[in-house]
């Protein structure tokens, strides 16, 4: 035990301890084998299996070149892995690039809470796109959700920043479209958040289409609440083919009865729920354990990350029975979900020849505020009236804040102001009466430090919105009215790998009615190249130019003349490639 001998000496210690005024702990990163307990999965089937028609998580579940793991044993073993960690004074985290360079855990070190959802077990269930897969912590999901290669070994490299901070970065080259992808998770001194940077890369000559969802999986219980931004008014469903009033709903969703049922709070779902926010106004979601007092806050730029979903398995017997599947003793959990590029599953967005996509995210713990209805990268705030006429003030800081200025003002009247110090240990929580004529929607709360406002919150006076429109299936090709209408089908249905319905006909419809239509020639020109019909899709590329270009015009877009070089290169003409790669770069953005 530590015991100080001079009084003096002891106090400035504590209040340096408490305020944060000591230099911030530098980060730390090493690797260091974990044992884990381990349900054995069998070999997998060294013969390929080829596409047939099967759908997986809304697209086409194509698996080649990879193998099936589909042989699940019962036999448990100690088995151990390497286990890479970053740690700083307010986080421990662990990555295990084994088992798809996922985020194995995460605990906020001021309190002891699981951020993310701890597993003790590998356990495995036939849920990933080639079988095996595992629950908990974070998983990395790209070009496709549930990514074939989530339960598989990934590259990993540690690096060491000049400011201290440290890196794990996780990857690899996805097989089937022969994109790479990384992912780097930084702790920075005197942080509490996890920042990450997503890196997506076309390595290809062709466009591809992306979809990437971190699959972020949290502690569930009866207390615990999922927090959309308050602006939110609706959720929908996969494929945004349905909706539903957020979060009290007010009718059917998924066949079942949401009639004034609160459809935040976990212990209301019996059956397995699915709802995106519907929301491309905000930079966060969150979750938040009322029996733990914690939570975690996911915060993002909307513009770039505009996508926030929730998934559970729920309380009920189908839950229950997943629980034991998927977990030995470590209980149910919902799946806070993130995206970017991408708003639902499945919405995938373009990549282009060569390019790559880069994004940022950031997850922290936040701890005795009552939840949230704001949130930035340094700081959340909680503010609301209870029932009882009680005004509950909040706030969350993910670095210490020794003299910030906690403010909360109805109209042009202060009802507190205080100089706090504030820190991830150290939450600012105030219950007041709320005073007699002031209604919620007066009130006004922020946090300041440093001369800035890191944080404010004013309660929303919200109308209700109409309902979205539904997503609505095609119709047939020859139903179609126009031909842009086929051509965009079309790039639809080939952008978000449509199971059920393939491209072609389409654009075969509208080349029917028009053969010299450039944009269709060139999308399905497009297509045959995936499928290596290289001369056929020279062919389609040339009618493209040929209408382009008639009358001796500089097209505005050098698209076609560009595929035409990847189609001509792809046969071994070379030469005749170069002048057609030249051409395409008189349009800036084949250049």
């Amino acid at each position: 035990m530590f015991r100080c001998r001079n009084a003096v000496v002891c106090s400035v210690a504590i209040i340096f301890l408490t305020t944060g005024w000591l230099e911030a702990s530098p980060v730390r990163i090493w690797e260091e084998p974990l044992t884990i307990p381990t349900y054995l999965v069998g070999p997998p089937d060294p013969n390929p299996m080829f596409y047939f028609g099967r759908a997986y998580q809304g697209a086409k579940g194509m698996i080649y070149p990879y193998p099936l793991y589909d042989k699940l044993t019962d036999r448990k073993e100690n088995k151990t892995y390497k286990g890479v960690y970053l740690e700083n004074e307010y986080l421990k985290v662990c990555v295990l690039p084994e088992i798809g360079g996922r985020i194995f855990t995460a605990v906020d070190k001021t309190n002891g809470y699981d951020f993310f959802y701890r597993q003790h077990v590998i356990k495995p269930a036939l849920i990933g796109m080639l079988g095996a897969w595992i629950s908990g912590g974070v998983e990395w999901n790209v070009p496709h959700h549930h990514r074939a290669t989530s339960f598989l070994p990934v590259q990993y490299r540690l690096e060491e920043d000049a400011d201290g901070s440290k890196t794990i970065w996780v990857g690899e080259m996805e097989l089937r479209h022969r994109m790479r992808w990384s992912i780097g998770v930084t702790l920075r001194p005197g942080k509490s958040y996890l920042e990450t940077t997503v890196k997506v890369m076309n390595r290809t000559p062709l466009v591809q289409s992306l979809l990437y969802f971190a699959n972020v999986a949290t502690h569930a219980n009866e207390s615990y609440e999922i927090i959309f931004p308050p602006s939110t008014q609706w959720g929908v469903q996969h494929a945004k083919h349905e909706f539903i009033r957020w979060p009290v709903g007010d009718g059917i969703y998924r066949g079942i009865d949401f009639r004034e049922v609160d459809v935040s709070k976990w212990k209301n779902h019996l059956h397995p729920i699915s709802i995106f926010a519907w929301n491309y106004t905000d930079d966060w979601l969150a979750g938040y354990d009322h029996g733990r007092k914690a939570g975690t806050m996911h915060v993002a730029d909307h513009h770039v990350v505009p996508g926030k979903k929730f998934w559970s398995f729920a309380n009920g017997p189908a839950g229950k029975m997943w629980d034991l599947v998927l977990s030995d003793e470590d209980g149910p959990y919902v799946e806070l979900m993130v995206g970017g590029y991408s708003d639902n599953q499945p919405d995938y967005s373009w990549l282009q020849p060569y390019e790559t996509k880069v994004l940022t995210q950031y997850w922290y713990p936040f701890r005795e505020i009552g939840g949230a209805k704001n949130a930035t990268l340094d700081a959340a705030v909680n503010l609301d009236v209870s029932k009882d006429g009680k005004i509950r003030l909040g706030f969350h800081a993910t670095e210490e804040r020794p003299e910030a200025l906690a403010r909360l003002t109805a109209g042009g009247k202060t009802l507190i102001e205080e100089k706090i110090s504030i820190g991830p240990g150290r939450p600012y929580y105030r219950e007041i009466p709320a005073p007699a004529g002031v209604a919620e929607h007066d009130l006004r709360a922020s946090l300041a430090s440093g001369g800035r406002e890191l944080v404010s919150y004013a309660p929303l006076k919200r109308s209700a919105e109409p309902m979205p429109e539904p997503v609505k299936p095609p119709l047939p090709p020859a139903e179609v009215k126009t031909n842009e209408e086929l051509y965009l089908i079309g790039l639809r249905l080939e952008q978000f790998h449509n199971p059920a319905l393939e491209p072609d006909p389409y654009y075969e419809e509208a080349l029917k009615r028009d053969p010299g239509d450039a944009r269709v020639n060139t999308a399905l020109g497009t297509l045959y190249l995936k499928r290596g019909k290289f001369a056929e899709a020279e062919q389609l590329f040339r009618k493209a130019v040929a209408r382009l270009a008639r009358n001796y015009t500089s097209p505005k877009d050098g698209e076609p003349y560009y595929y035409l070089g990847v189609a001509l290169k792809s046969q071994g003409r070379n030469d005749e490639a170069y002048d057609a790669f030249y051409k395409a770069t008189w349009s800036a953005a084949w250049t």
